[in-house]
């Protein structure tokens, strides 16, 4: 155990927050790879709130204050790492913030200066970034001697070339701030170090990485760094989602507004927590439950054969892109555990040569291609807890130095 601490990691979304804590590396040491102790609140804002410290035991439910919702939920929190530290000391305190803009892109120490910056990006990421912020500018009131770094989901693509950044917009909103950004930033920057160990040299090669979760994005990545995603100014755009569409026909949205009289209000709505496989199955957001139900639910089946197909279709144009395949690999909760979805996606992208191995697909195991696969597929669970804490103490040991 360290001496000098532990780095708390903080993962804000807008009804849960994830934490988990890790051992303050020795000088120029990296933390090990998994938390010493995690959990989450989850539900903020809603009827049902809960507790998960992630010792196996059923979520506690939480009586949350209705007028300061996430406020009272990070004082939980707060409750709870100060009583599993038992006295040791928290060296920095690592966030994940989804936008950085077009300005930053490297993790760096939060002040008043960068927060009040960082929330003139709120329009943005409007799901995500507010919430990040509120949690960074309690920690700054209450205890400004603790570093607190913030790690960019949108940094691994700042490497994305300038035809990928540019949308076919005027250029002068370009100039504005208007571009492809990229995000999952965090759980790719960990692809690159898991997928050179794991994969050495192939993995320099041209690898593509579904990050399949409740949000989902494709990456592709030459050299290991990123040279086109699927995500672009938001987190609507690419692959559907559990509720939000993905890519769009932009006059969809006009004729929502300019014909069904929707507000600005109900378009975002509709957009981001009301499409998706939920929108389209009427059903449900999560795929475990419309595969349960696809064989007498026609709408479950026909989310999933979208859900696969608008997946297929984005990977073709990213393979276009690279020029060809090397390594297609799977993460998230649906890329590393839904076998079934994993093998109508191979299936589907067969004629570039890759080959299913049943068994080892049914296993989650890493490699789930065959040994005369043209292209190998691999499963690789992510990271991104990890990358934040090694970026904080990195910046933290720097500093100190």
């Amino acid at each position: 155990m360290s001496a000098s601490g532990y780095i708390v990691v903080l993962n804000c979304g807008s009804s849960s927050i994830k934490f988990g804590l890790f051992t303050m590396p020795a000088k120029g040491g990296e933390p090990p790879r998994q938390a010493a102790w995690r959990g989450q609140v989850q539900g903020i804002g809603g009827p049902k709130a809960t507790l998960d410290l992630g010792d196996g035991s059923p979520p506690r439910p939480l009586q949350l204050d209705a007028a300061h919702p996430y406020a009272a939920a990070l004082a939980v929190i707060r409750t709870e790492v100060l009583r599993w530290l038992a006295g040791r000391p928290i060296a920095a305190v690592a966030h994940r913030v989804v936008h950085g803009g077009p300005r930053h892109f490297a993790p760096q120490r939060v002040d008043a200066a960068l927060l009040a910056e960082l929330k003139g990006l709120i329009p943005l990421a409007p799901l995500h970034q507010p919430f990040a912020l509120e949690a960074i500018e309690i920690l700054l009131r209450e205890r400004p001697d603790l570093p607190q770094v913030a790690c960019f989901d949108t940094g691994f693509h700042h490497t994305l070339p300038m035809v990928e950044q540019l949308l076919p917009l005027p250029y002068a909103a370009y100039e504005r701030g208007l571009r492809r950004y990229g995000f999952h930033g965090l759980s790719y920057e960990y692809m690159a170090v898991a997928l050179a160990e794991r994969h050495g040299a192939l993995a320099q090669g041209r690898t593509l990485v579904a990050h399949l979760g409740s949000g989902a994005s494709l990456c592709a990545m030459q050299g290991l760094r990123s040279v086109a995603t699927t995500m672009g100014f938001s987190a609507l755009d690419g692959l559907m989602m559990g509720t939000r569409t993905g890519a769009l026909d932009p006059g969809a949205v006009l004729y929502l507004m300019e014909i069904e009289h929707l507000t600005l209000q109900q378009v975002g709505q509709v957009l981001y927590h009301d499409s998706g496989l939920l929108g389209v199955s009427g059903l449900s957001a999560d795929p475990r439950v419309l595969l349960a139900h696809e064989a007498d639910e026609p709408r479950a089946a026909l989310a999933l054969d979208l859900y696969v197909r608008r997946i297929v279709r984005e990977a073709g144009a990213l393979v276009a892109v690279m020029g060809g395949l090397d390594l297609l690999v799977f993460t998230a909760g649906i890329g590393e555990h839904s076998a079934v979805l994993r093998q109508r996606i191979v299936q589907a992208l067969g004629w570039l040569g890759l080959a299913l191995d049943e068994a080892a697909n049914a296993a989650h195991a890493p490699v789930i291609s065959t040994p005369d696969s043209r292209v190998r597929v691999a499963v690789e669970p992510t990271n991104e807890e990890w990358v934040a804490a090694r970026h904080a103490a990195a910046l933290v040991a720097a500093q100190g130095a």
